[in-house]
């Protein structure tokens, strides 16, 4: 049986809202990609639980170390700590820049994690700084690590919202929170937004 082929003027006569459910009609069933379509929801709610437990836990053991850590304390391989630190942060630059100059979707996660790093280094370079630091910690944070992390978080963020606004799943304008997991089924609601 000959499957009917829209053609590129009867593709653009269509509302975005057309498009939008076009592509997910045409989109490759979750089944086809997933081991078990029955395993999924239980693999899913796993890792959910995971997550949420472990933010729960963080909680209470964020209050007992702020009450029970010294204010001083020696480190051991405090060298090896940032160099190796600031190591992973110049591998993850790397990272970024070959996958921004291939133009690979993976630059996302690479920008994004670059720009968490960054903030990581910020922080942790400003509350150890020692005395007569400070004001040096605090100028690289503020003129560098945190303009530069903006930057290439807010770039994931963008790379994100416009992929999705050329693969009609979300609105041009609209909030990159609104955008559904694409894993999910239409069936779910997550696909249509509801």
């Amino acid at each position: 049986m000959a499957a009917a082929v829209l053609s590129d003027a009867q593709i653009a006569a269509l509302s975005p809202r057309e498009r939008q459910q076009l592509m997910t009609r045409l989109a490759r069933p979750a089944q086809d990609l997933l081991p078990s379509t029955t395993s999924f929801p239980r693999l899913r709610r796993r890792r959910l639980t995971v997550v949420i437990g472990a933010t729960v836990a963080l909680i209470p053991w964020t209050v007992y170390l702020g009450l029970s850590l010294p204010e001083r304390h020696v480190a051991r391989n405090w060298s090896l700590t940032w160099v190796g630190f600031d190591a992973l942060l110049l591998a993850m630059f790397a990272v970024t820049a070959v996958l921004g100059i291939m133009r690979r979707q993976l630059l996302v996660l690479a920008a994004f994690a670059s720009g968490i790093l960054l903030v990581c280094d910020a922080w942790f370079d400003i509350t150890t700084a020692g005395p007569g630091e400070l004001w040096l910690a605090t100028g690289s944070a503020a003129l560098l690590e945190l303009p530069i992390a903006v930057l290439l978080i807010n770039s994931a963020l963008r790379l994100i919202g416009l992929t999705a606004a050329r693969l009609w799943l979300l609105e041009p304008g609209s909030r990159l929170w609104q955008l559904p997991l694409l894993m999910a089924e239409p069936s779910d609601g997550a696909a249509t937004g509801s």
